[in-house]
């Protein structure tokens, strides 16, 4: 028997302290694949939501809101609410975690802080075995909230159903400046923090950069977490969306991802000649044979070069 084979009967117990320690375990990178080969292929039909913004749009009010709302309709939800990397111990700082209210005392509601490191689109490092494990657990919603992100901090849509993308009032220039990344990919659009001026035209402004002839529509509302304005409405949307990422698209992304993890964990530097082969590789662009007779070629060249 495994050294992780007890944590792991726990935790098909549904027992939250095996679950927490399983999610440190992937988070140091330990006992990755042995937890992976343990999960069932199809985990169930847990519905998976990420809330993403730039910093400051109110992320964290809001998830925190929706808690509340998810549980009103006698459904579990678990959060994972990715915190900037602390300079100093490499640990998430817990921002999003102290603004969102506690439930200790329901079994129904598991919320975890994770690192999402600089340069990785606000998201955690093995984020998609950390939802995997949530959707085994299981939890029948999981929320996805980024860090604070930008333009072409795109790759949670891979991970999850619906992205629900907040921006704020009297956003102006910005919303122009997004709308070739993370407007292109939001299933839905809050104007967050509604009751300042200038929601309104800006709820205008987003719905006359999305819903143009030929585009698929997408809804745009006003709420706030702040005030518990349009949560239900929200909520009631995202329920009705079909769940629009394929399951073979998002786990071919997240391969890819893993993959890159592992090149850079043994290789260092020389994995960064493989990246284009990758990306090539993830829009079919190469076979998966040609893909990995590349890698190690390129290996193979930049281990003779040194």
């Amino acid at each position: 028997m495994s050294t992780i084979e007890p944590l792991l009967e726990r935790f098909r117990r549904r027992d939250r302290t095996a679950l927490a320690r399983l999610l440190t375990l992937i988070a140091r990178g330990e006992q990755r694949e042995a937890i992976r080969a343990a999960l069932p292929r199809n985990p169930g039909p847990s519905r998976v939501v990420a809330v993403t913004g730039n910093g400051g749009v109110g992320k964290s009010t809001l998830v925190g809101q929706l808690i509340g709302v998810v549980r009103g309709r006698g459904r579990t939800v678990a959060v994972l609410a990715c915190d900037p990397e602390s300079p100093l111990t490499g640990g998430a700082l817990l921002g999003d975690r102290v603004r969102m209210p506690g439930h200790p005392e329901d079994a129904g509601v598991f919320i975890r802080s994770v690192t999402a490191p600089e340069g990785h689109e606000g998201i955690a490092d093995d984020i998609d075995l950390m939802i995997k494990s949530l959707k085994a657990f299981p939890f029948d919603v999981v929320l996805v909230e980024t860090a604070g992100v930008g333009q072409g901090d795109t790759a949670v849509r891979d991970l999850v159903d619906v992205v629900v993308l907040l921006v704020q009032p009297e956003s102006g220039d910005e919303l122009q400046w997004q709308k070739a990344g993370l407007l292109e990919v939001a299933d839905v659009v809050v104007v967050h923090k509604a009751d300042l001026p200038g929601a309104e035209r800006t709820e205008s402004e987003v719905r006359d950069l999305l819903n143009l002839p030929g585009c698929r529509p997408v809804p745009v509302l006003r709420a706030s977490g702040g005030r518990g304005w349009g949560l239900d409405e929200l909520w009631g949307v995202v329920e009705s969306l079909p769940t629009r990422r394929p399951e073979e698209r998002r786990d071919r992304r997240a391969l890819l991802r893993l993959v890159q993890q592992q090149l850079a964990d043994r290789f260092g530097q020389m994995s960064i000649a493989v990246a284009p082969v990758l990306e090539r590789w993830s829009r079919r662009e190469v076979d998966d044979r040609e893909a990995a007779d590349e890698v190690l070629k390129a290996l193979i060249e930049g281990r003779t070069e040194r």
